[in-house]
């Protein structure tokens, strides 16, 4: 496995592997989910780029830029094990260097849901992953439908600036209990631990039900009281289009439930479909 940190390095690493290969782009942290996308990738019989950057321009002036978790050395040996081919690993100046002029902000299914509780997040996970995308040239790139939103942002951004890149998701690695994998989930808790499940359980009855005809206003009420309940506080829970994070009053055709909640410090993130 290649190691690249300048971009000589990564056009070289590029080179050897031939055409058609896949990227995996990540923040670290890594867990079961990011070994699943690197697997996907496999699967296309090509070889795979990883990268590992915490961008800076995607969190707010409140949040865990400087406590997200930074595991180099772990990283490497899971992506070696899971036959990652390249890795990827900028630093901040390499992304943003001095006297840049462009961002890249997207409308559309950004706006909405993590875009109104994040001002800015989107516009950052935007940018930077045009910016990968030009620097490793992949022909697909796999992303974790636990970031349900991010991928539609990912997916419109790449069609509408005409990049050469199939947007490849890849379903949610869980836990036996339903809790999707996240890298923060390492802070959470005991206690909390023991609740976070309860934000899958309370999407799978919610979906049950509207999916058996239920009334959707009805079936996310109680939703929300069930979390409240077991003192996790959603920022949102809602029915939405899959591809525009439109809202969904009445089920006619599959859509999503996403669901942002808030668990003492830790902020959980999940989807489902239904129908």
């Amino acid at each position: 496995m290649r190691i690249a940190r300048t971009i000589s390095e990564l056009r070289t690493g590029c080179a050897a592997l031939g055409a058609g290969y896949g990227f995996v782009p990540t923040m670290g942290a890594l867990h079961a989910g990011h070994v699943a996308l690197v697997a996907a990738a496999r699967e296309a019989g090509a070889p795979v780029v990883a990268s590992i950057f915490v961008n800076p321009t995607q969190f707010g002036p409140n949040e865990d830029f400087l406590a997200y978790p930074r595991t180099e050395e772990a990283d490497l040996a899971k992506l070696k094990a899971a036959g990652c081919g390249l890795v990827w690993l900028p630093d901040v100046a390499t992304m943003y260097p001095p006297g840049e002029a462009t961002t890249i902000t997207v409308a559309g299914p950004a706006l909405r849901w993590e875009g109104e509780k994040r001002p800015g997040h989107f516009a950052g996970v935007a940018t930077v992953v045009a910016k990968l995308f030009g620097q490793v040239r992949p022909a697909r790139a796999y992303f974790g439908e636990k970031d349900w939103q991010q991928i539609q942002v990912i997916r419109r951004m790449a069609a509408d600036l005409l990049l050469p890149v199939e947007i490849v998701p890849v379903p949610t690695v869980r836990e036996a209990d339903g809790l999707a994998l996240s890298s923060r989930n390492r802070f959470l808790g005991e206690a909390e631990r023991a609740k976070a499940p309860s934000l899958h359980a309370a999407m799978a009855a919610a979906a049950d039900m509207i999916g058996g005809g239920g009334a959707v206003p009805a079936a996310l009420a109680k939703a929300v009281a069930a979390l409240a309940a077991d003192g996790l506080t959603p920022d949102y829970f809602a029915l939405v289009e899959a591809a525009s994070l439109e809202p969904v009053t009445v089920l006619t055709h599959p859509a999503r439930l996403i669901a942002a909640a808030k668990l003492g410090r830790i902020r959980l993130l999940d989807n489902i479909a239904v129908g």
